[in-house]
């Protein structure tokens, strides 16, 4: 399953620094405006404590962790939505994510451009403006084809209709569509368009390494805070450079790295999680002495679901799902023992998947 996490910013804010140390990949970052040109995709592991738990119980020969992708998309500028910069491209590939995180610099620095003075705030505006204008304009066109043949009494256009109104409104009124009160219903219709406002967002604050610690006090980072608030987006606060030092370091380096730093886990590790997160996932396990595995799961699917992201064989043919938690697994330490206290659970194909689940699939070929 491909979940991806588009990361976006103005030119030269620690976009593409970040990725290089998320994917460990030599992506150019140099000093000046859309250095990155062309989408740089790196698929990343989701850190999960939990894999090599069970891993260790099973013995497992080998272990396979879930992943999310991240793209690197070109450094937007005012007008991208009349195609200004590399406007148009940009939002072609960011109409192709899943969710967005939009990264931002509270941090001057003589030796690194910035478009105007550094200011966090007016960044994400530019960029939501941008994504604003051209869902208006998508909005408009749909609802244009959709009201003449709501005219002729065709009642799923005149549905559309009615919400895509609801849209132009809110977006005239400078709001995300992810922030337009929508029904279950009302989403299900306009999921098709794949609105950009409509992308969750999580927006990193890229601060200087002397920061990193104490960042609270920073006055760009109070006001951002109150803009994420506004628009109800979470921060993630990290230093871009000390994160790609990080990742040039081997595992054991790269935690005493942590340790002289007064840090418990890497910016990174928490901005996976949080991307994770932010796409609504769960993990759910496989365990095994040939292999243990993490899946993922949209968050609310049932079991069956579960089964055909394991192989779609296992979906159509699906009887039923033997599950346990993953805090019964490791406290009992095997399957065995779970089977003779009881704790293995029966479930059919209206149960929802849990995250941490532990599953074996019953399933006729």
């Amino acid at each position: 399953m491909g979940f991806s996490c588009g990361i976006v910013g103005l030119p030269n804010v620690g976009k593409s620094t970040l990725f290089n140390a998320l994917t460990k990949a030599n992506v150019a970052s140099s000093n000046y405006p859309f250095c990155t040109i062309d989408p740089n995709v790196g698929i990343v592991n989701v850190p999960d404590a939990r894999l090599e738990a069970l891993a260790a119980l099973v013995s497992a020969k080998k272990i396979t962790s879930t992943t999310v992708e991240f793209v690197d998309i070109a450094g937007l500028v005012k007008g991208a939505s009349q195609g200004e910069g590399l406007g148009n491209q940009f939002l072609s590939n960011i109409r192709n994510v899943d969710a967005i995180v939009q990264v931002v610099r509270l941090f001057e620095d003589k030796n690194v451009i910035h478009i105007g003075e550094v200011d966090p705030v007016r960044d994400i505006e530019i960029i939501n403006m941008e994504l604003i204008f051209k869902d208006l304009e998508t909005v408009e066109g749909i609802l244009t084809k959709k009201e003449k043949l709501a005219k002729t009494g065709n009642k799923e256009a005149q549905s559309e209709a009615a919400v895509l109104e609801k849209l132009k409104k809110g977006l005239g009124e400078e709001k995300l569509i992810k922030n337009i009160p929508l029904s279950p219903e009302e989403k299900k219709l306009i999921q098709p368009y794949q609105f950009l406002t409509e992308k969750e967002l999580l927006i990193v604050a890229n601060v200087s390494e002397d920061e990193v610690k104490n960042y609270q006090g920073n006055l760009l980072y109070q006001k951002l805070l109150k803009k994420a608030q506004d628009i109800q987006a979470d921060v993630l606060v990290l230093a871009a450079k000390i994160e790609q030092e990080i990742s040039e370091l081997d595992s054991n380096d790269a935690k005493e790295y942590l340790k002289e730093l007064g840090l418990s886990q890497s910016g990174l590790e928490r901005l996976i999680m949080e991307g994770y997160k932010l796409l609504g996932l769960i993990t759910f396990f496989t365990a095994g002495e040939k292999e243990t595995r993490a899946w993922t799961l949209r968050k609310g699917s049932r079991a069956p679901q579960a089964a055909g992201v394991i192989h779609t064989d296992m979906e159509r043919g699906f009887i039923r799902a033997e599950i346990a938690s993953y805090e019964d697994f490791t406290r009992e330490k095997s399957w065995n023992a779970l089977k003779d206290k009881g704790l293995i659970r029966i479930e059919g194909k209206d149960y929802e998947i849990k995250d941490g689940d532990v599953i074996i699939v019953r399933f006729s070929v």
